[in-house]
């Protein structure tokens, strides 16, 4: 990978290849923006060119810190291990870069622990936060950070990467993908290889064909299903949402073009006809309380379960 095979952010790359020539790149900088939207393919080709490698792999002087699979954020802890290697000196030349994927999961006293060697790194050392929110990282930490907002790619720049990296794909599928990736080019990866999101899209829309016909045994139905994807339940959401918009706007409106799920479209036009504006502004209601309930960490299996059974009494 290089800047010039990362499609769009161009104002940014040429900022920072510009800084990097110059040798003024900041020594601590904070990457802004959704998740699929190319964070770590930048902090990977800053990390490459600071250390003068042409290859990418992975190197001994490039450190990359996630969250832990069995935590939920970056605590105290880990960032203390974080500082510990920091501190240590570069084992291939006078550079280390440090990328954090996921800062915002930071706890507030896990960032205030960090404040000090984001401030002052040992000489050498790039520290780089990637983020998806701005709001959730402390104005102290912000402050002392160069930031870099990435901004979702156009329709334009989105088909150019389904053409490189998915060059056989069919003109009607190229729509579908462009409209489903919303200028989010990790989306398209994820609408296209993942089998788990797929499946997710599919036992979504066949859960709203289901409700309608308001049998008792809908959630036994689809047990297996919601304990399955209960640690994705944020696409979980992200799909009812999807199809219920689509729906919303196809009855509204019937363009085409405006739909998300256009690979869909038949079963859009079939669930217009069934469903009343009422009854589907209804489901958002039910769907944004279950992901408040969702987000203070409540079972997700059971909250699913109950939305089921409250959207069959819209």
């Amino acid at each position: 990978m290089s800047f010039e095979r990362i499609i769009g952010h161009n104002f940014i790359k040429k900022q920072i290849q510009g800084a990097i020539q110059q040798e003024n790149f900041a020594h601590a900088h904070l990457i802004i923006g959704e998740d699929g939207i190319g964070k770590s393919l930048i902090a990977k080709e800053i990390a490459l060119r600071l250390l003068d490698k042409h290859e990418d792999r992975d190197y001994v002087d490039i450190v990359e810190w996630k969250v832990l699979k069995n935590k939920q954020s970056i605590g105290v802890d880990e960032v203390r291990d974080i500082i510990r290697e920091v501190n240590k000196k570069p084992y291939e030349g006078d550079k280390k870069i440090i990328i954090v994927h996921e800062s915002h999961k930071m706890t507030v006293e896990a960032q205030n622990a960090f404040l000090k060697t984001i401030e002052e790194p040992p000489k050498g050392v790039t520290i780089i936060l990637l983020s998806e929110s701005i709001g959730l990282i402390l104005e102290t930490i912000r402050s002392r950070c160069q930031i870099h907002k990435l901004k979702r790619l156009s329709s334009e720049e989105i088909r150019e990467y389904l053409l490189r990296e998915y060059p056989n794909l069919e003109t009607e599928k190229i729509r579908a993908v462009i409209a489903f990736s919303d200028g989010i080019p990790g989306r398209c990866q994820l609408f296209l290889e993942d089998s788990s999101f797929i499946e997710i899209r599919d036992i979504s829309l066949d859960i709203l064909f289901e409700i309608t016909k308001k049998e008792k045994n809908i959630v036994k139905k689809y047990e297996k299903f919601f304990y399955r994807y209960s640690e994705k339940w944020e696409e979980v959401i992200s799909s009812f949402n999807s199809y219920i918009r689509d729906i919303i706007i196809y009855k509204d409106i019937s363009k085409k073009e405006l739909i998300i799920n256009s690979d869909k479209i038949e079963n859009i036009q079939q669930l217009s006809n069934m469903y009343s504006f009422n009854e589907l502004y209804g489901m958002f209601e039910l769907i944004d309380k279950t992901k408040q309930k969702l987000d203070r960490r409540v079972n997700s299996a059971l909250a699913f379960q109950v939305m089921l059974l409250k959207m069959q009494e819209v």
